[in-house]
This record gives C-alpha cells, sequence and structure tokens, in this order.
C-alpha cells in the first residue's frame, strides 16, 4: 500500500470501516455507526493533510505510486512520437520527448522520468540526466522552434548524474549552454515540475515563459538530505533542512520562482491520478493559448526579466563607527557579504 508515516491513523480507519462492511453486509443497524465512522475519516483526512511539514510533502512527491513524465505523456496526449538521441553521443533513457498533440496543440513534450519499478529506475538512471540528456532535450526544443511548436517541459529529478563519466562528457557546460539556448529560444517555453525539481538537473530543462507546479512537488538548489549532509554533517537532519529551503510550491510563488499552483487530489497525485492529469492538462492548455497571443520578441524579453526579477534584494543601515560618532550608511546584503 505504500503508506506514509502521516497517514497511518488514516489507514487503521480504512480498515476498521472496510472490516464492518465485510462483517455486517446485511445488517442495516450497523449502516449508521459506518457513516460515522466515514464522516470522521473526511475529517481526519482534511486534518492530517491541511498540516503536513515540508518534510512530509517531499515524501509525498517521492511516493513510488506518485505519476512520472511517462504516465503523464501516455494520458494527456491525443498522440505522441518519441524522438530518441542527441546525435552526439547516445540517447539518455532518463529523458523522453518527441512530438504530441494536447487538445488542439501540437507540441513538443520533453519530461524527465525516473521509472515505476527496479527495471526502469535502473535503465532511466532514476531521473538523473547526463550530458546527453540535456542536449537531447535541447535537440528536441531546437526541432520544435523550427517549426514554431510551443515547448512543455515536466520537470522530475533528484538532480543530474555526478557520476565521473558524466563530468568528462560535459555535465556543467550541457546544462550551462541549455540555460542559454532557452533563454533565446524563439518559441513559447512551458515548464512544470510533476515531482523533484532538484539542482542544476532541474535548472537545465527549466527555462520557461510560465513555470507551474504541482501542489506537493518541490523546487530546490539542493535536495534536503544533501543539503543537511553538508551544513549539519548529519543526512538525519532532512526535516530540518526542508524547512530552511523554502522549496514547497507556496513559498516559490511567493518569491516569484514559479507562476502557478496546480491542485492536487487530497494526500497528493497518486490517490487520483485521473484527476491530476485533467489539471495538468487544463495547464497546459490554457498557457499555450496565452502564449500563442504573445509576439516572439515580446516573449523573449519577458522571459528575460523574469529571471532577472527573482529572488529579493534586502537593505539595511550599518553603523560604521569614526572616533565612536561614524555616519549611517546604507548597504545591500550582498555587498555586506
Amino acid at each position: 500500500m505504500d503508506t506514509l508515516p502521516h497517514e497511518k491513523q488514516i489507514q487503521e480507519y480504512i480498515k476498521t470501516i472496510e472490516h464492518l462492511k465485510k462483517q455486517n453486509q446485511n445488517n442495516p443497524l450497523f449502516n449508521q455507526e459506518i457513516q460515522k465512522l466515514e464522516q470522521k475519516l473526511i475529517n481526519l483526512k482534511q486534518k492530517v493533510y491541511s498540516e503536513l511539514t515540508p518534510w512530509e510533502r517531499i515524501q509525498i512527491c517521492k511516493h513510488p505510486r506518485r505519476p512520472r513524465a511517462i504516465d503523464y505523456i501516455n494520458n494527456i496526449t491525443e498522440f505522441f512520437q518519441e524522438l530518441h538521441g542527441d546525435r552526439l553521443y547516445g540517447d539518455d533513457k532518463s529523458v523522453i520527448g518527441g512530438l504530441a498533440k494536447i487538445g488542439k496543440r501540437h507540441c513538443m513534450i520533453i519530461g524527465q522520468e525516473k521509472g515505476n519499478d527496479t527495471e526502469s529506475r535502473l535503465q532511466r538512471n532514476f531521473g538523473m540526466l547526463s550530458p546527453e540528456g540535456f542536449r537531447k532535450a535541447l535537440r528536441l526544443m531546437k526541432l520544435a522552434e523550427k517549426f514554431n511548436l510551443p515547448v512543455i517541459t515536466l520537470l522530475d529529478t533528484p538532480g543530474a548524474y555526478p557520476g565521473l563519466q558524466a563530468e568528462e562528457r560535459g555535465q556543467g557546460s550541457a546544462i550551462a549552454y541549455n540555460l542559454k539556448e532557452m533563454a533565446l529560444l524563439q518559441t513559447p517555453i512551458i515548464v512544470l515540475l510533476i515531482g523533484e525539481g532538484s539542482s542544476g538537473g532541474a535548472l537545465g530543462m527549466g527555462v520557461g515563459d510560465v513555470i507551474g507546479m504541482l501542489r506537493h512537488s518541490y523546487y530546490s538548489v539542493i535536495s534536503p538530505e544533501g543539503c543537511a549532509s553538508i551544513l549539519w554533517k548529519d543526512p538525519t537532519k532532512n526535516k530540518e533542512a526542508a524547512t530552511a529551503l523554502k522549496l514547497n510550491a507556496e513559498d516559490l510563488l511567493e518569491y516569484g520562482v514559479i507562476d502557478e499552483i496546480i491542485e492536487e487530489p487530497l494526500g497528493g497525485a497518486h490517490h487520483d491520478v485521473e484527476a491530476t492529469y485533467k489539471e495538468v492538462s487544463r495547464f497546459i492548455e490554457d498557457k499555450i493559448e496565452m502564449l500563442k497571443r504573445i509576439s516572439l520578441p515580446l516573449l523573449i524579453e519577458q522571459r528575460y526579466l523574469k529571471f532577472r526579477q527573482m529572488g529579493r534584494f534586502e537593505e539595511e543601515m550599518a553603523e560604521f563607527e569614526d572616533n565612536n560618532k561614524g555616519p549611517l550608511k546604507e548597504k545591500s546584503v550582498h555587498e555586506k557579504n
């Protein structure tokens, strides 16, 4: 069942209700009691899922039954023709992409794919991209630009592959080149975070005109486990790291990193995948229609300004002593550090 720690009490209620229904199928005396338990279950779910901590939401994001990129592609597209290879080295299986039709619009859809079982996860390298994965994604984006097709990227990765071979083949260069080329791409780009969005692995396919995010996804410069290992030298402090990183959708919307939160069913996308597919499809179709009405020069300028304006600049008044009576001087946090 893959029950998460915060869902244990909910599962106990569900088992009790199911047991009563089986034992008393033809006994109307128990119907009222079952109805009371079902109402308590609804109230419990609303309470538990409204009080989730950042780390509990990350556990939802990493749930093994959470829909992957390939699931969205199979369920929101009416047509999909997969394309392979980067034309330089090979075909990175952690990236799946190709020509597609969503609603009335043709597009290029590119997703970071983790896999759904042991065999597919190994084949997909757990969603960790190698340089050829970033180059494959960019090749497909350039093809979309050539035929004036909007690009949709689905982000779900714990980070770019950190292995020696990936570094030897130019991992950092591939990510940096993608950032530059996506910033200048002459066609609309819609970015959607469907799961983990960690480090340069996500950012290397994350430059876009509109950035949407499923409610229980996360987007961060580093995973909570990695952050805890670096800052505290203790990976068990992942809960503290998750809180400090401000990686949930609400935080990122406030900081201007994303543009829209896409709601998930109560408890996460895996509890009602069909409803999630509908919400994602609606989001993509709406944004394609919106972006198609903007001229390309203005679109590129807005994309540039969007990323330039991310983050916050704070100022403080720092007193500099001059014979114990120095003047007040305004200084930025960046200058101070």
